[in-house]
Parts: structure tokens; C-alpha cells; sequence
């Protein structure tokens, strides 16, 4: 009787046992996930790179024009300069190329062109206006405006007049007349001498007009 109640316990307790679950294989999922990935990066840079071969060829590509086929496309290739028939760029960082023969710049006379003449003698036109607002800087002594006033658009004004002197020997004895005189601006607003100043100015504007005659 007793081992009748014993069989019947380990019955009812071998009812409630969890059975084992079966755990997945996790390297095996991975090394999966892994080629799935590799076969995805290959099939991404084959698939371009085949689309320029032709029928029994092997793909061409080119890297910056430097390693392989320099006739294939390139990614970042100097802006193209190593396709064919490009011709050379302007510069490395220039989509243009180099002006040539028939370029709208050269046509129309590139530097001695009318139209970029014009340009320099507007930057001198407007240097004298700049000049004409120095004196009232002066009487009040703002000397960091006389010297930012001669150093902000006036940054131009040398180019523009070595521009329009060159080959002729007339034209620079007067450029570099000009250019002492406001050089002697420069000095005495660093100096504070209101008096030399305010002269050096009123040389400055009689040296911009004797150039300007010349050109």
C-alpha cells in the first residue's frame, strides 16, 4: 500500500516538469548574418564596376585616374581630368578647364579686354571717393578709421594701378607717387600729427588725379 501512494506522488510530480527547450545555435545564425553581409558589400561594388565592361571583358575602373584604367569612370578623378578629351583643368579645384582659344574670356580680350580695363579704372574712381571721406576722420582724430578706411576696399587699389602702369614707364613714375602719398597717410594717422595727415591726404588725392589722367 505504501509503495502504491509512493508510485503515485513521483507521478504527479514528473506531470509538472518544464521540459528543455532547445537553444538555437548562435555562431551558426552569425557566421550566416556575416556572409550575408559580405555577399551584399561585393555585389555592391562589382554591379557598378561591371556595368562598363563590355561582353568578355574584365570590369574597368578607374581610382583618381591613378590606378587602373584611366579610360574608365573615376570617383573624385581631379574633377575629370582623367577622362579623355577633357583637357586640363583650370586647377585642382576648378570644374572648368583651362580656357582656351575659343573661351567667351579670350574672345573678348581676356586681360587687355575693354571690359576688364574698365573694371581696374572703377576701382580707382571709387579709391578717390574713399579718399574724399579721410578728412573728416581726421578732425576728429579717428585714426583707426583712417588706417581701416585705406586697408578695407583700397586693398585693390595697388593691383589695380600696377595693372594699368605696366609697360609704361610714365604711367609708374605716377603710380608710385600716389602711392607715397598715401603711404604718408598711413604713417602720421599712426603717428597721430593731425596737421601732416590731413596734407598727406590732400597730396594723395592731387597724385590719384595725375594718374588717372594717364590712363
Amino acid at each position: 500500500m505504501k509503495l502504491q501512494i509512493l508510485f503515485a506522488l513521483l507521478a504527479s510530480a514528473s506531470a509538472f516538469q518544464v521540459a528543455p527547450v532547445a537553444k538555437p545555435s548562435t555562431s551558426l545564425e552569425a557566421e550566416t548574418s556575416r556572409r550575408a553581409a559580405f555577399a551584399g558589400i561585393v555585389a555592391g561594388v562589382v554591379a557598378p564596376a561591371a556595368a562598363f565592361a563590355s561582353a568578355g571583358e574584365s570590369p574597368k575602373f578607374s581610382v583618381f585616374g591613378i590606378i587602373g584604367d584611366g579610360g574608365a569612370l573615376s570617383e573624385g578623378g581631379a574633377y575629370g581630368s582623367d577622362q579623355p578629351g577633357r583637357g586640363k583643368v583650370y586647377s585642382p579645384y576648378s570644374v572648368y578647364s583651362e580656357a582656351g582659344a575659343d573661351a567667351k574670356w579670350n574672345q573678348e580680350g581676356g586681360y587687355n579686354g575693354p571690359e576688364y580695363i574698365a573694371r581696374k579704372k572703377a576701382v580707382l574712381a571709387e579709391t578717390k571717393v574713399r579718399l574724399a571721406k579721410l578728412p573728416a576722420y581726421i578732425e576728429k582724430k579717428k585714426w583707426y578709421e583712417v588706417k581701416n578706411e585705406l586697408t578695407r576696399y583700397m586693398y585693390e587699389t595697388r593691383g589695380a594701378c600696377t595693372f594699368l602702369s605696366k609697360d609704361n614707364l610714365e604711367r609708374k613714375e605716377a603710380q608710385v607717387e600716389f602711392f607715397k602719398a598715401i603711404e604718408k597717410i598711413t604713417l602720421n594717422a599712426t603717428l597721430k600729427n593731425q596737421e601732416a595727415c590731413q596734407a598727406a591726404q590732400e597730396e594723395s588725392l592731387v597724385k590719384l588725379d595725375a594718374f588717372l589722367k594717364l590712363v
